[in-house]
């Protein structure tokens, strides 16, 4: 591994744009980093009955994928522009859907509190990741593929094996619900935006938090890396849109293909050891993160977290039954009034 050719820069902000009448929902760079998209309301393709939340292309750009309030993702086709199939497990709505970057797998988020990785070709879903507290709203795939991220209003982002499906790495850094993600081209890096109004990277390799980013006037709505990874975007409901030079990507690591995914959290709660180089400042954040809590979740924690979502569930269950029993009760009760005045009207004599 080289050693850094300079010491670590802060990431500083490049340019603001101002003009939206609403929250920007959604930014993204084109492939020559030269121009930003700002997204709205589509309607070119038809078949969701609610709102899209979310639109991603596959990798090969013959198919897309869709999220919405009808509880459906969908996937369409560019070429012929329409569409192909629904996948229907989720039982609340869905705020994000993504293909995997070999376009195989698709990974949607919703607010029944749960992430779900399906598989394109069987349309079937693979495996439910059900760690979240709160609605799931953004989820995306590690760089490599082998990972998925995940953020929610529970204020957590989670990162799991796509393979194993094991919690690797768990982070509570904001103080309000996280919107939105985006991974680093080299995949080392997480940069998080928040309802708190700030934007956060974190170090996925050596999992712990690089830097907090003010700007905001409000709730930081999205986020993205430039293709590069050079430069990343943010926007708010303050109506605007913010362009920042990341600067952590000048280092000289030789090349920057992506990494192997972030390592698994041990039992201490800790992370193991990593061999690569810490820069010069790498410490050094944008306002003091001390007292923050920086350590992924152990693995108990994941368990725990499981086992309370379970009896959430069947505490709602129970709930369920017992109102039936009570409207089987109040059914009874009136057929067997009914019987009675039927009898009542058997007995009278006739006039």
């Amino acid at each position: 591994m080289a050693a850094p050719s300079q010491a670590l820069e802060d990431p500083s902000l490049e340019r603001h744009f101002k003009g939206h009448r609403d929250a920007v929902t959604c930014v993204d760079f084109s492939l020559n980093t030269k121009h930003l998209v700002t997204k709205g309301e589509s309607t070119v393709f038809r078949a969701h009955t609610a709102t899209v939340r979310s639109v991603h292309f596959c990798s090969d750009g013959q198919s897309l994928v869709t999220a919405s309030d009808d509880k459906t993702v969908k996937v369409w086709s560019t070429h012929r522009q329409r569409f192909l199939f629904s996948l229907t497990q989720h039982i609340n709505w869905v705020r994000c859907a993504r293909f995997s970057p070999d376009g195989r797998l698709i990974v949607s988020a919703s607010d029944d509190k749960t992430v779900k990785l399906w598989d394109k070709t069987s349309r079937e879903c693979i495996h439910s990741y059900c760690e979240h507290g709160g609605f799931v709203t953004y989820v995306d795939f590690h760089p490599s593929g082998t990972c998925i991220a995940a953020a929610g209003m529970d204020n957590t982002v989670k990162v799991w094996d796509a393979r194993t499906h094991r919690l690797l790495q768990h982070y509570q850094l904001h103080s309000a619900a996280v919107n939105a993600l985006s991974f680093h081209p080299s995949g080392n890096y997480l940069i998080t935006a928040s309802s708190d109004s700030t934007l956060k990277i974190l170090d996925l390799m050596e999992g712990r938090l690089l830097y907090t980013l003010h700007g905001h006037q409000g709730p930081a709505t999205t986020v993205a890396f430039s293709r590069t990874g050079e430069y990343f975007a943010s926007g708010g409901s303050d109506e605007q849109v913010m362009v920042w030079k990341s600067n952590f990507d000048m280092v000289d690591y030789g090349d920057m293909k992506p990494r192997r995914p972030p390592p698994l959290a041990s039992s201490a709660g800790t992370l193991p050891e990593m061999d690569l180089p810490v820069p010069p400042g790498r410490e050094k954040s944008l306002e003091s993160v001390q007292g923050e809590p920086q350590e992924p979740v152990s693995m108990p924690q994941t368990l725990t977290s499981t086992l309370e979502h379970i009896v959430g569930q069947l505490d709602i269950l129970t709930q369920t039954v017992s109102i039936l029993e009570q409207r089987l009760t109040l059914t009874e009760d009136r057929l067997k009034q009914c019987l009675e005045n039927q009898q009542l009207i058997m007995q009278r004599p006739p006039p």
